[in-house]
């Protein structure tokens, strides 16, 4: 957890062994080592309930995720989530304050990775702010197939 993280709210924290289980038993949709250290996945489970009660669902993941997404749901609409520009996202990432140096080199070649692989998605969006990009994921959402 990062400072000010709380378990449950958004995201849920367990132990690498309690990780390394829930992988074994199929409970995620999908699972990433991120960055190369962090392990992230999202519970299938809580998709599939959301699905099953006709509510459209979305889902942040990084491209480890939205590649075995693409894999097990072909039909899903992926959204790539664009900076305006690389010396935003820098910005953006030195101003959060919660990586040290070496973290943040990490980080932004996660980043280079990912907007690399830009064609793979469906649609792009650019995050200029939380409210732009908020309203044009509601329109995709409404519009996807």
């Amino acid at each position: 957890m990062r400072p000010g993280e709380v378990d449950g709210a958004p995201y849920y924290f367990v132990d690498g062994p309690t990780f390394d289980r829930k992988i074994e038993q199929g409970e995620f949709l999908e699972w990433a080592v991120v960055h190369g250290t962090f392990k992230y996945g999202t519970p299938r489970s809580e998709v599939d309930q959301a699905r099953a009660a006709g509510r459209s669902v979305l889902i942040e993941v990084d491209l480890q995720g939205a590649r075995q997404i693409r894999s097990t749901m072909p039909d899903a609409f992926f959204v790539f989530l664009a900076p305006p520009s690389w010396e935003e996202l820098v910005r953006r990432l030195v101003g959060r304050g919660t990586e040290d140096e070496k973290e943040r080199a990490r980080r932004l070649q996660t980043a280079r990775d990912e907007l690399a692989a830009e064609a793979e998605f469906d649609v792009t969006v650019v995050n200029t702010d939380v409210g732009s990009v908020c309203r044009e994921l509601v329109v995709l959402m409404g519009s996807s197939p």
